[in-house]
């Protein structure tokens, strides 16, 4: 990573509540190896080796870079993305016994929102993800790390493509990855937006840069939430336009295991879990999933 040689950044945290370290992700972004996980981001154009193992109740992070500054920027990425560091104790204490959601609450208090340790990535696969089956999207993900990512050869990782990259690409560059074409377009002005700092996906005023996002042909609520819930950590964001939550809702509301929501019925569902909506959304997958739901 340079003549001088690398720094490394390490913290040692006791997470504040029950949590486990996750594995390896669709996209191939995310890796592990044994214990342990690791992903490659980039602060600015340095590349930074992330790793985080758990042993117990510690799990201990490591950083590596060309400077210190971005080591540790890449260590509280890499600690957001997992969510080490967040306390749910006031939201189990509360819809511990929801007559949805109570039993996965209480079954799986570790469960953590799968985020991105950079909200331009999670706004970009939310792009790809619109109104497309997940296996799919995941191809055309896959295809855009192989083609424009960016890889850091000792340790063979690959980081998802920058804003710039996209920016940089025709929209039949992108379209040629199985990108629809609209899509294709929809992406190329979004990382135009961001890699030229008309949106500012890191400042604490998300509502601005979402207001200037929604102005693009192609990104609306789904597509905004998306990037809120899994890139800006905002769990009073929820994805109510996402199939499955229609799914769910529609099942749950009409006792009819086909019948689907509308986006309002989903909003409407979910309003009961305050500014906790976005994580109460995971636990009615998991409760979904284990098969919990026709109890409720």
């Amino acid at each position: 990573m340079g003549d001088s040689g690398p720094t490394t950044v390490r913290a040692e945290v006791q997470p504040p509540w029950p949590f486990r370290l996750r594995g390896r992700s669709p996209d191939g972004l995310w890796r592990r190896r044994g214990d342990a996980i690791q992903r490659l981001v980039h602060v600015g154009d340095e590349a930074v080796f992330c790793g985080a193992i758990q042993s117990g109740d510690r799990v201990v992070f490591a950083a590596r870079a060309q400077t210190p500054a971005a080591a540790t920027e890449g260590l509280r990425r890499l600690r957001f993305a997992v969510g080490v560091d967040e306390d749910h104790r006031a939201f189990h204490a509360r819809f511990r016994d929801d007559r949805y959601i109570g039993r996965a609450v209480r079954a799986a208090p570790e469960l953590r929102v799968w985020r991105r340790p950079d909200p331009w990535e999670a706004l970009a696969w939310a792009i790809c993800e619109q109104l497309i089956e997940f296996h799919r999207a995941v191809v055309i993900q896959r295809r855009l790390v192989a083609a424009l990512g960016r890889r850091c050869p000792q340790t063979g990782l690959r980081d998802a493509p920058s804003a710039p990259a996209v920016a940089a690409e025709a929209p039949a560059r992108l379209a040629s990855f199985d990108l629809p074409q609209h899509r294709a377009i929809t992406l190329r002005r979004a990382a135009a937006e961001v890699s030229r700092g008309r949106v500012d996906l890191q400042s604490p005023d998300h509502e601005a840069g979402w207001r200037r996002l929604a102005a693009i042909p192609g990104i609306g609520p789904w597509t905004l939430e998306t990037l809120a819930l899994q890139g800006q950590g905002r769990y009073d964001q929820l994805p109510a336009g996402d199939l499955g939550y229609l799914k769910l809702v529609g099942r749950i509301t009409t006792g009819r295991p086909k019948a689907r929501a509308d986006v309002s019925e989903v909003r409407g569902f979910f309003e009961r879990y305050g500014e906790w909506r976005g994580l109460a959304g995971e636990y009615l997958r998991l409760a979904a999933a284990r098969g919990w739901l026709a109890a409720a």
